[in-house]
């Protein structure tokens, strides 16, 4: 066994085993019924990128002495993104279980599990605008049993913007892609898009998709039209389908700026947004105060913290685009 390997599985040891001296939360759970965490997820249990997001909570809770099968159980659903009817089912299979608290990712599915109860304590993650929907009264006072982790900061669709202009100076005509049904928050981020447009010397238009099939036409009407380029807002449904996505974009030689480093790894030109696995090692933190009593509706809203930006130069080369030295430095990183 590489000597790496071992190190850690005795640390792991170690760390199973001061579970049971340490003279706080976790010895203090154990005492009566093991808490419960219910989490629904938006995306596919079989998309690795989110059972990643999984892990860093898990290494959250682990960090502040939670440890799964000890002093902590979670219960798992999947995939409740874009089927109304699933989520409700999934949402309500969760509730059933009596968990302590539970975790939603995502805004469609946030919004099945809060028309479910009042009382059951939720932290909710990558959501958009969670005043606008309703699940908080307030950032600073949620005044409710949810509060959670946003990933939305004001000045995003600038920041988009002035990065595809700076990729891309030849775009004049950028497209705002997204899928009204599993983004009815989309004028959080439409609003401001659309104010910065002008001042980039850019001309915005929306490009709603509902379906799979549509995209194609989307991206085909947008390259017959000469410089375009397209921007996409967090949305769950064009997370899965990111790989045909980026395949469309070089297809049609159309410059794209996108939200999350996944799409740059699956061969998108670039992306900057929050930093998801960190979200989701945060949302540990509040699991942890509301288990040790505090009660949600006195946790603020926080906003994202860490925020990436990742360039793709395989697919600028592609593109026929240079990425300036001052981009690559500012990058966080670079896919040769």
């Amino acid at each position: 066994m590489p000597f790496d390997r071992m190190n850690r599985r005795q640390f792991t040891t170690l760390l199973g085993g001061a579970a049971f001296a340490w003279p706080g939360v976790a010895l203090a759970q154990q005492a009566g019924p093991i808490p419960r965490i219910g989490v629904l997820m938006a995306h596919p249990e079989v998309d690795r990128e989110f059972q990643d997001y999984v892990r860093a909570f898990r290494r959250g809770l682990r960090d502040l002495g939670w440890l799964e099968g000890r002093n902590i159980k979670l219960d798992f659903r999947w995939g409740a993104l874009d089927d109304a009817a699933l989520r409700r089912r999934s949402a309500q299979e969760l509730l059933d279980l009596a968990p302590d608290l539970l975790l939603t990712q995502n805004t469609p599915p946030t919004a099945s599990v809060v028309e479910l109860t009042r009382s059951v304590p939720i932290i909710f993650v990558i959501v958009a605008d969670p005043v606008g929907s309703g699940f908080v009264k307030s950032l600073a006072r949620p005044d409710g049993n949810a509060t959670g982790f946003t990933i939305m900061e004001p000045t995003m669709g600038g920041k988009w913007l002035e990065f595809l202009k700076e990729i891309a100076p030849h775009v004049t005509r950028v497209a705002f892609l997204f899928n009204p049904a599993t983004a009815p928050y989309v004028d959080y981020y439409l609003t401001p898009f659309k104010a910065a447009a002008g001042s980039f010397g850019l001309d915005p238009i929306t490009a709603p998709v509902h379906n799979e099939s549509e995209f194609e036409d989307i991206f085909a009407a947008q390259a017959r039209i000469p410089n375009g380029g397209f921007v996409l807002i967090p949305d769950g449904f064009l997370n899965v389908h990111r790989v045909k996505i980026t395949k469309l974009a070089a297809r049609y030689r159309l410059p794209a700026v996108y939200p999350w480093r996944f799409f740059a790894e699956a061969g998108g030109l670039l992306s900057y947004g929050a930093d998801q696995r960190d979200i989701f090692r945060r949302a540990a933190s509040y699991a942890d105060r509301i288990l040790k009593g505090e009660e949600p509706n006195k946790l603020p809203v926080q906003a994202p913290v860490k925020f990436e930006l990742v360039i793709n130069l395989n697919a600028a080369k592609h593109l026929d685009l240079e990425v300036s030295a001052h981009l690559q430095q500012l990058a966080d990183e670079i896919i040769e």
